[in-house]
């Protein structure tokens, strides 16, 4: 039997890798001369770079930047090597902005939107082109931030000048002053974009009246204000318009600004990763799949990994596993797997599950052992 693990994280508990080497764990004491291999899946999200490095090699750098309130932290991204569609393989960085301008990084700090930036996420990229990569693949859930990428765009060189021509320097703060901007020149690099989510820049189903509120958005006209501003000056000076690409609103409008200063293509997270990491050939060589992450319920089923993983096996004629800390029944979740398991036994706190993970996903596999068998030879 030939048993492919594609786990996804368990947030707050375990890394994808981590959950997969668990899941392994189990595996060996129930079957012990199975074939195994594994692959850390992942949506574009948080886990993304793990999930790529731990596919494929590489190594994580660190280096010293800022969250979105401008405190020095230390972030880290994946280099790695891709294959670039004109250039054969290239060095390649893999990062999260959720790194440097993540909702976590200043969860101890009352938000504040006026003030939160992106910069750091351009520093890190900055950092990466330093070193001569060639293409950046770059995730951008979890930002505290609605800045629309201009501190990202002015951490890589671009000037964001007043009605005199001089630099405005405190952005987003002072982004009333902002009346043009000058774009500076990148190193040749392709830069993907890892974002699941579909709002325009602007409007009802914007990055403002949709997610504003989660990052301390209480004046929507205000900060939708400043957005359309941001995207008329683009318009006029750079001579793009993307305010209505899906996806331009995800992460604040950092879809957007990655779209007008880096030439940024954006793409679905789960497929990207998943053409990453060669998932679909992984998958075509083994008998069974086992996936999943801490929780498989309803928001499972639109777009997220292990139902990506689900569908991929599917169409390769492949049986498949659900393994999650909590599971959500519902009939469409059924219908996604051959199997769902539960590793959470129903009478323990998610507090105390979170902190025992990955025992209780090894101990689950080694008793589900007679049901695994099951759904792998039928």
């Amino acid at each position: 039997m030939r048993i492919l693990v594609a786990m996804d994280k368990f947030k707050g508990s375990l890394t994808a890798a981590e959950a997969n080497r668990a899941v392994i764990r189990g595996l060996i004491r129930a079957f012990p001369t199975a074939v195994m291999s594994e692959c850390p899946i992942a949506d574009g999200g948080e886990g993304t770079t793990d999930a790529v490095v731990s596919a494929l090699g590489g190594e994580k750098l660190s280096l010293k930047t800022a969250d979105a309130q401008g405190r020095e932290i230390t972030a880290q991204y994946g280099v790695t090597r891709l294959i670039h569609y004109l250039e054969g393989v290239v060095t390649s960085a893999v990062m999260e902005m959720s790194a440097t301008a993540g909702l976590v990084q200043v969860s101890d700090l009352p938000l504040n939107p006026a003030t939160a930036s992106t910069r750091g996420t351009g520093e890190m990229i900055r950092d990466a082109l330093s070193r001569g990569v060639r293409r950046i693949i770059i995730g951008i859930g979890g930002s505290a931030t609605n800045d629309g990428g201009i501190g990202m765009a002015q951490a890589l060189g671009c000037a964001f000048l007043d009605a005199a021509g001089q630099p405005v320097a405190d952005l987003p703060r002072d982004f009333e002053k902002v009346e043009s901007v000058v774009r500076t020149t990148l190193p040749m690099c392709e830069v993907l974009v890892a974002c699941d989510v579909r709002n325009p820049l602007l409007g009802e189903q914007g990055a403002t009246r949709v997610y504003g509120p989660q990052k301390g958005v209480r004046d929507m006209e205000f900060f939708e204000a400043r957005l359309k501003k941001l995207a008329d000056i683009v318009t006029r000076d750079l001579g793009t318009d993307f305010r209505d690409v899906p996806g331009a609103g995800a992460a604040g409008g950092l879809g957007f600004g990655l779209m007008s200063f880096c030439g940024a293509k954006l793409v679905p997270g789960f497929d990207l990763i998943a053409s990453i990491v060669g998932l679909e050939a992984r998958i075509a060589a083994a008998d069974l799949v086992i996936t999943g992450e801490g929780k498989l319920d309803g928001q499972t089923l639109h777009g997220k990994g292990p139902v990506g993983v689900a569908e991929m096996a599917r169409r390769a004629g492949k049986r498949v596993i659900g393994l999650a800390g909590v599971i959500e029944h519902s009939a469409e979740l059924s219908r996604a797997f051959d199997l769902l398991l539960q590793s959470k036994p129903d009478a323990m706190s998610v507090d105390e599950a979170m902190r025992t993970g990955a025992r209780l996903l090894e101990e689950k596999v080694v008793r589900s052992a007679d049901l695994i068998r099951g759904v792998a030879e039928s």
